[in-house]
């Protein structure tokens, strides 16, 4: 099915997922490719996000909930916190950091800290998924690295986004936060709409080579609320620029007509899911993302509807709990972790 007027920048792909649907009607604005599979990459810390949210409501745990740093969650390939095993926090600090940093070992101590383990949680998230209606998604993971197994569409994943926008209001601001500070370091938000696109209040964004660059987003003019899904932009610039552009079509557009979201009928290609690697991590792409900077290594964006900030960003304290996390160890010119160290038994 072709595009139902969609509008995307140059840098796009021709026929890449995308999605605009109005908040308050739950009707779709516009859609392209709405069920082709797709690697969700960090999108799935969404659905890791929407599980914990529904921990929380029910008062299973609280956001002073502390959240323990296991060896399996340091373990984790990057990008990452580096916190040491054992480090604690709170879950509203983990929260911080999984969906700004987008750090996959706060993804699985946070899962662990919630469903008891990885796995568990996994459970949990297929489920929920089932629920909502999600039918062309299936997780193996809380961060969203791929695998066989892990995939999702630009229609489940905007499912997903309106779910949480309608039945958690209360944790929206973990979404509009433009930076956090650990108290070591700062890191700003990867949704670079955030204070450079008018309305701009959420929601993430998702990068491996398989999937190329994703980006959910949102924005609320007026009392007015779209949602918008892109995947597999060439680059952060492009999945910026799509997300903005297809954000003020929606902001435009009446929200009262098109099919509810629940209503689309499947099309195109459903079974396979799609991998984008050989078109996104080549030299010559590289390399043109690498030329897409100004002289102070910035992204350049396109979209007439992105603006500089007018003020340094804020940011908003995520750092571990004071004193929890372990000392270093040095032995002889190495430096570990300070956990105990086995002591051999004597020999007799």
């Amino acid at each position: 099915m072709a595009a139902i007027g969609i509008i995307a920048s140059a840098q796009s792909a021709a026929a890449n997922p995308r999605m605009i649907i109005d908040v308050n009607t739950g009707r779709i604005i516009a859609h392209q490719d709405a069920f082709l599979k797709w690697y969700p990459a960090s999108l799935t810390k969404l659905m890791t996000a929407y599980v914990t949210f529904k921990a929380l409501k029910s008062g299973r745990l609280s956001l002073d909930s502390t959240v323990v740093m296991s060896k399996n969650a340091t373990d984790q390939p990057a990008s990452k916190m580096y916190f040491r095993p054992g480090s604690q926090l709170t879950m509203d600090n983990a929260l911080k950091i999984m969906l700004v940093k987008s750090a996959n070992d706060m993804a699985v101590a946070v899962a662990e800290t919630v469903g008891g383990s990885a796995d568990q949680f996994v459970a949990m998230m297929n489920s929920e998924a089932q629920r909502l209606g999600m039918s062309s998604s299936h997780f193996i993971n809380p961060h969203g690295l791929p695998g066989k197994g892990q995939y999702t569409t630009a229609r489940d994943l905007a499912i997903l986004a309106l779910q949480i926008k309608r039945e958690f209001p209360q944790y929206a601001g973990y979404f509009t936060i433009e930076g956090i500070d650990t108290g070591k370091k700062q890191y700003p938000n990867f949704n670079t709409l955030i204070g450079r696109f008018d309305g701009a209040d959420g929601m993430k964004t998702g990068f491996i080579c398989a999937a190329g660059f994703n980006q959910v987003s949102s924005a609320t003019r007026n009392g007015r609320t779209v949602l918008s899904v892109v995947l597999g932009a060439d680059s952060l610039a492009g999945r910026a620029d799509d997300s903005a552009n297809l954000l003020q079509q929606g902001l435009t557009s009446s929200g009262s007509q098109g099919v509810p979201l629940a209503s689309l009928a499947p099309y195109g290609d459903t079974a396979n899911v799609n991998d984008v690697s050989q078109v996104i991590c080549n030299p010559k792409a590289a390399k043109v993302r690498s030329e897409g900077r100004d002289d102070a290594g910035r992204t350049i964006m396109h979209s007439p509807y992105i603006h500089e900030m007018a003020r340094p960003p804020q940011y908003s304290f995520a750092g571990l709990i004071p004193g929890s996390e372990p000392e270093p160890t040095a032995i002889g010119n190495k430096t570990y972790a300070n956990i105990p160290i086995p002591v051999p038994r004597p020999t007799f």
